[in-house]
Formats: structure tokens, sequence, C-alpha cells
């Protein structure tokens, strides 16, 4: 496989996607922003998604390592403590503008497709730490990175967990190797690259041809955007301490404008609605303007009760904001049984959700968004809690 595809031209694809998706966003609005929520609905591909933003993580890891200093002690547990507070506090206020985003948006996309054209290169670069660190891999944080897969997870899941437990750390080169053996004997368990040429396709036009090395010569340029939805109005923070899981979209999505004389035709864009000031639509909400809309839980998350017990039966006082009246404990539970120990997701979630205006906006986020995304049928009790808490801050 990785004799067949050109990493140039997936990164050449990358700049051209990411140039024409960005035109379309901020093209009609030059000074928008993007927070973190926006950021994971920018595509309808997750693993680029997820892939800008663990280089945002990488980038604010690298910025954290230059506050170190000989004269502080550094490994203290309070410094420690309170540098995790502030990574915390930080990863929520993401905002990113055009400059910050395309290149980002252009890492992400040839980082996506090196996952099938070139499976070795893509380990290198996303699954092991920096090569400038040139030190030992502990097992865990191995684990760490594969947060941030979507595409050919299992396959890597399956690498990793066939490694020797312990506490032991492995060496950088001991992992290169590794990794060659188990994809010489692996390689028919990864995904075709077909599907995700075409799911590719359906943003700027793309054929597995386009990425061969002997295949045609790409354009310099992309053709001209479609009409771009406006940026949300009042983009709000986000976290990114952990990687989010947006939903994954479905399988068909309205495709832009051709690109190319030589890649396949493809339809006109579906024109959006105008969107009003007060509520524009995100790119995402425009590509996914004609798919089915996703099953939810609604039926499952009502429970046998009927319902949330009403607020005056309970007693319970009524709370203006989900952040502060969720307890520690009881956010620990949230992340680890509704998020699966995802701690980013579970603060964006949170974050958006104090964001709606009424409880019927917030219920309906969390039963045909949250509950789908993250497979919730089987955690009714949990759900139940968060529903209650939602009901407590727009009780009158």
């Amino acid at each position: 496989m990785q004799d067949k595809y050109s990493l140039a031209k997936c990164e050449h694809y990358g700049r051209r996607l990411a140039s024409r998706l960005s035109q379309q966003f901020f093209g009609p609005q030059p000074e928008a922003t993007l927070d973190g929520p926006a950021l994971l609905k920018f595509t309808p591909i997750r693993q680029v998604n997820l892939l800008v933003l663990r280089q945002l993580l990488g980038r604010w890891q690298q910025e954290a390592n230059a506050l170190r200093s000989p004269y502080f002690d550094f490994e203290a547990a309070p410094v420690r403590a309170a540098l995790g507070q502030f990574m915390n506090v930080l990863s929520r206020h993401i905002r990113l503008d055009r400059a910050a985003l395309e290149p980002l948006l252009a890492q992400a996309v040839a980082d996506t497709l090196a996952l099938a054209a070139s499976p070795a290169a893509a380990f290198e670069r996303l699954l092991l730490p920096p090569a400038e660190a040139d030190e030992a891999v502990p097992l865990a944080t191995l684990r760490d990175y594969l947060r941030y897969f979507d595409q050919a997870k299992p396959f890597f899941e399956s690498f990793v967990a066939s490694l020797p437990s312990g506490d032991a750390p492995f060496s950088r080169e001991f992992l290169r190797q590794r990794f060659e053996l188990y994809l010489a004997t692996h390689t028919k368990e990864l995904p075709a690259p077909g599907q995700l040429v075409a799911t590719f396709s359906t943003l700027l036009p793309l054929t597995e041809a386009d990425l061969r090395e002997d295949g045609p010569a790409t354009p310099a340029a992309p053709a001209s955007p479609a009409p771009a939805p406006a940026a949300p109005s009042a983009p709000g923070p986000a976290a990114i301490a952990a990687p989010l899981k947006p939903v994954a979209p479905a399988e068909s999505t309205p495709k832009p404008e051709a690109a190319a004389p030589a890649a396949p035709p493809a339809p006109a864009p579906v024109e959006a609605a105008p969107a009003s000031p007060q509520a524009e639509a995100p790119l995402y909400a425009k590509l996914k303007a004609t798919q089915p809309s996703t099953p939810h839980l609604a039926d499952t998350l009502r429970g046998a009760a009927g319902g949330p017990t009403p607020l005056a039966e309970r007693g319970a006082p009524r709370v203006t904001s989900l952040r502060e009246a969720i307890s520690i404990n009881q956010r620990f539970s949230f992340i680890n049984e509704l998020f699966n120990g995802e701690n980013m997701e579970y603060h964006a979630a949170i974050q958006h959700l104090d964001t709606l205006p009424t409880a019927d906006d917030a219920t309906a986020y969390v039963q045909q968004e949250l509950a789908a995304r993250h497979d919730w049928s089987q955690k009714q009790e949990h759900v139940g809690k968060l529903l209650k808490l939602i009901e407590r801050k727009f009780a009158a």
C-alpha cells in the first residue's frame, strides 16, 4: 500500500481542501472565529476534526513546556496541580480565525488520507510522540493518543494491545520495527481507501488515482468555492483537555462543485436557507442539510416512569449553570459513564448545554446529539440525572 500512494499528493489535496472549506466559511465573514464545539462540527469527517484538536493539544503542550525553568520545581505536586488546572481552563477557551485554522485543517486532511495511503508514516506521526523528544514511550502514552483515531482505529488498537504489558516504556525504534512486522501480517485488516476517498470527494472531488504516485496531476488551485454558510453569531469556549468525539456523518453528503476536469463531476451544492442573525448555520450543518437525521434514544431516555419528576415534587432548587451545579463526584461519574472517560467531550457538551436558551433545546441536544454520539442506550440512570439537572436549570 505504501508504494502506491504519494504522501506529497495527500498534502497537496489537504491544502486545497482546507482552502476551499475556509473560504466557504470565512469568505463572507473574515472576522469570524471558531470555538471548540463549532470546530468539532466543521467537517463531516470525524477523523479530520479530531486531528485538528490533536494538533491544538500538541501546540499547547509545547507552550506549557516552554514555561519550565531551572529556577523552579515544576515537579512539585502543587505546581503540577496548578498547571493542570490552568490547562483545563485555557483549553475551554479555543478561538481560531482563518489564519490559525487553515494550516491545521490542511495537515489534518493530509494525515487522515495518510492513514489509508501510508499506515507506517501515519503511525510514526500520529501515534508516537514528537521525534525531537527521542525518549522511551510508555504504553499509557500510546493508549492516550489512540483517542484521536477514528479512521482504522480498531487496527491501531489491536497493534497497541499486542505490545508487551508492563510498566517499562518502549524505544521509538522498537515500536517502529514492531509496527512494520504487525503491518506486514495484518494489512488486510485495514479498511480500503476507497470509502475514505469517496467521503472526501463529497467535499472536493478526489479519486484514488489522484493520490497515486503515477496518477494524474492535481490542479494547483481549487475551483471557486460554493456559497458558504455564516459562522455562529456568538461562539463560546470549549474544552480540549481530552478529545471530543463528533457525530459520525451519514454516508451521503451534498457535493460541492467539481474542482478539476480530471475528477468525476459532482452535483451542485445544496443551497442553504438564509441564515438568521441570531442563529447562523456552521459549515457542518450545511453539509448535513440533506442527510437523514441520526436515530436517537428519546423513547429510552424517557424511562418507564414517564419522564423526570417535576421540580415541585422534588423540592430541588433551581440552578443557573450546569457546569457549576454538577458536583465533583457527579462530574467524574458523567465523564466516565456518559463520555467514556473523555474529559474534553464532557466539558464541551456541558458548555454547549449552558448556552442553549430553552429546556426543549437542551433536551433535544441530549437526545438527538449526545445520546446517539456516545451510545447511551444502556446509560438511562446517568442520562436521567443529567436531564434532571437540565430541568432544574430551566425551572420557572
